[in-house]
């Protein structure tokens, strides 16, 4: 019997080891410099500690910082490091969770000490610390009970209570331990010592409560991030810097564009302003419907509790919708516009002639949100979504998934993102349908993204629970990732609907229905924009688009004739003519972020001319009035972005 192991690397060469090498002994074995950076392995696709030895023939993949799951450890494992400098400042803390998250992590932490932004860099100090002495991970399972008794003795109530909620299937838990002095519950993997960690920064405190509910102990939790090296560190601190300046909330309120209100915490309330920009948004989105023969149509915001078991949100969704009673029955607010769109195709009878039948509707919905997760347009209680669902026959289906791919591009570049990720999502654990029906539905995803030529990434189990579904995910300016546009088949709806059409042959068939959404949610949209553009918006959708701006009171009259041409032309046009200097006139335009500024003295009075300012591009120059409304009128039909 052979004491070697043959072991299959990613790209597909084979090395041999002895039966036993750990995961760092094979990356010692590729090269120093892969030692170096490795931070976790996978032994046969699971993910696995450095010192775990490989016993049997495997495929082995080293991970480092480039890799998803890499970062992820990296983050993670930084979290242990805060969370133990923590302990040792505050031996009384409690520990709960501290994930790795997109832009770093959090740990939650219950302790009598309220932490401010002031305390974390002596959290940093400790955590350095920790790090120069390179403390050690080692990893331990236990078994049930002894994990429980482990964690009641040490009085970490919440790792208790996490135990006690395991399925009663699992029969052991994993723990880390940091040292002789720290331990966490935790499936891992984890870097090999605190020492990994190159470059790291707390970023804020916030509260949460326990398990999202508002009902439980609020915990503290301190946000951070980590990084390899210093460079990517100043980079995202620099980026964190530029997004707070862009941030929603702030300009949405500088702007007047919304606001929020207690007396309705998580619906969002839309200014005049605001509301210009939001109508501008579906007057475009209307005009493309009509090019492509779309029906828009209403639907009803609360419906019976019967139709949601039908559609199956009841029991899939049912934790985030709100209900109502009327005339003693049962009603449920709508949290999706789907059922709606599908009484509004059963109440006629439809021809073969009719399909593609493609019906939009900008409808408003409720979803539940627990407080703690709510976050200006980002996540709220209600929003309109802009739905479509197409009904057709199924050899229809795949130039329809085409068609709404292109749109989805269409009015994405429009708007300003050309940069977008898709992914491909599957049949999700929790779902419905057969297994046939949901085999046809992803294939004809997947062949439409194929006949489009367009990368995406497939994302297993990840799709609704009636159907396998397009996630288009937008970045912005900042590099951030978004996921807005979805489109979605579904055989299951129209079946449990009873949804027909007559045939040619007379006969009464099945159409397949599509979900298409496009902003997704318009007012997360219309944050998202509002970040992406730092509240400088395209002239087409800017509140106020021109300001005509007299050098002194001699000079009104012209500037109000200026002004008035311009609102003759549907031009959202405001004459700032009040009693001040002009620079002040001109720094107002532009902390309203006014796209064009419009200045008017005896020379351009004379000559029938305005001289030209642009927001963030300064003087442009003194042109005809003539000239200049054309060049408006212009860049507002293209809805042309001017950056």
């Amino acid at each position: 019997m052979s004491d070697m192991i043959t072991v299959t690397l990613p790209d597909g060469s084979i090395r041999e080891h002895p039966a036993g090498a750990t995961v760092a002994q094979v990356a010692e074995g590729i090269g120093p410099g892969l030692a170096q950076a490795a931070l976790a392995g996978k032994i046969d696709g699971a993910a696995v500690d450095l010192s775990t030895p490989i016993e049997h023939d495997a495929q082995v993949a080293i991970l480092t910082y480039r890799d998803p799951e890499g970062t992820e450890i990296y983050r993670h494992s930084t979290a242990h490091l805060m969370a133990m400098a923590i302990k040792r400042l505050w031996p009384e803390a409690k520990l709960a969770i501290g994930p790795a998250i997109e832009d770093g992590f959090y740990y939650d932490i219950d302790m009598p000490t309220r932490l401010s932004e002031e305390e974390l860099p002596q959290i940093e100090a400790e955590m350095k610390a920790l790090i120069k002495a390179k403390v050690p991970a080692r990893r331990e399972i236990l078994d049930r009970a002894t994990a429980r008794a482990f964690f009641d003795q040490r009085g970490e109530s919440y790792k208790v209570e996490m135990i006690d909620d395991l399925p009663d299937e699992v029969e052991t838990v994993s723990i880390y331990h940091h040292g002789d002095d720290f331990a966490d519950m935790c499936r891992g993997p984890h870097m090999p010592h605190f020492g990994a960690v190159k470059s790291f920064k707390l970023l804020s405190v916030a509260g949460a409560y326990w398990r999202g509910d508002e009902n439980r102990q609020m915990l503290q939790r301190i946000y951070g991030i980590s990084f390899p090296d210093k460079k990517l560190l100043a980079e995202h601190i620099k980026m964190l810097e530029e997004a707070k300046r862009r941030d929603h909330r702030i300009l949405g309120k500088q702007l007047d564009l919304f606001s929020f209100h207690e007396e309705g915490p998580g619906f969002p309330f839309f200014h005049a302003k605001g509301m210009i920009i939001y109508n501008e948004l579906m007057n475009y989105c209307r005009e493309e419907l009509r090019k492509r023969n779309y029906q828009e149509i209403r639907t009803p915001l609360i419906l019976n509790e019967d139709l949601w078991h039908r559609s199956g949100h009841w029991d899939h969704y049912r934790e985030n919708m709100y209900f109502t009673k009327i005339d003693d029955r049962d009603f449920a607010v709508k949290p999706m516009n789907c059922p709606g769109c599908l009484m509004y195709y059963k109440s006629n009878l439809h021809s073969y002639r009719e399909l593609p039948l493609r019906v939009a509707e900008f409808g408003q919905v409720h979803r539940h949100e627990k407080s703690g997760c709510l976050h200006g347009l980002f996540r709220v209680r209600t929003f309109t979504q802009d739905d479509a669902h197409h009904f057709c026959m199924p050899e229809q289906l795949e130039a329809e998934i085409r068609g709404c791919i292109e749109f989805v591009f269409a009015v994405y570049k429009t708007c300003g993102f050309e940069n977008i990720h898709v992914e491909l999502s599957t049949r999700p654990e929790k779902s419905i349908g057969d297994d046939a029906v949901w085999e046809l539905a992803t294939d004809a995803l997947k062949n439409s993204l194929d006949a489009k030529g367009i990368d995406y990434q497939l994302n297993p189990g990840d799709g609704a629970f009636y159907g396998p579904k397009i996630d288009f995910h937008i970045l912005d300016c900042l590099k951030r990732s978004w996921q807005c546009a979805t489109i979605q088949v579904d055989f299951s709806m129209p079946e449990r609907f009873d949804l027909t059409y007559v045939a040619p042959d007379q006969s009464r068939q099945r159409p397949v229905m599509i979900h298409r959404a496009i902003f997704g949610s318009v007012e997360r949209f219309l944050g998202i924009m509002t970040e992406h553009f730092a509240g400088g918006f395209p002239m087409w959708l800017s509140p106020t688009q021109v300001t005509v701006i007299p050098v002194h009171e001699d000079l009104s009259e012209y500037a109000a004739a200026v002004a008035e041409r311009l609102k003759t032309e549907g031009v959202r046009v405001h004459l700032d003519d009040r009693n001040e200097k002009l620079g002040a006139r001109l720094r107002d335009a532009e902390t309203q972020k006014v796209p064009m500024m419009l200045v008017v003295g005896e020379k351009e009075k004379n000559a029938g001319a305005v001289n030209v300012r642009r927001h963030k591009m300064g003087q442009v120059g003194t042109l005809p009035v003539d000239e200049v409304v054309a060049q408006i009128l212009e860049e507002i039909k293209e809805r042309r972005i001017v950056q």
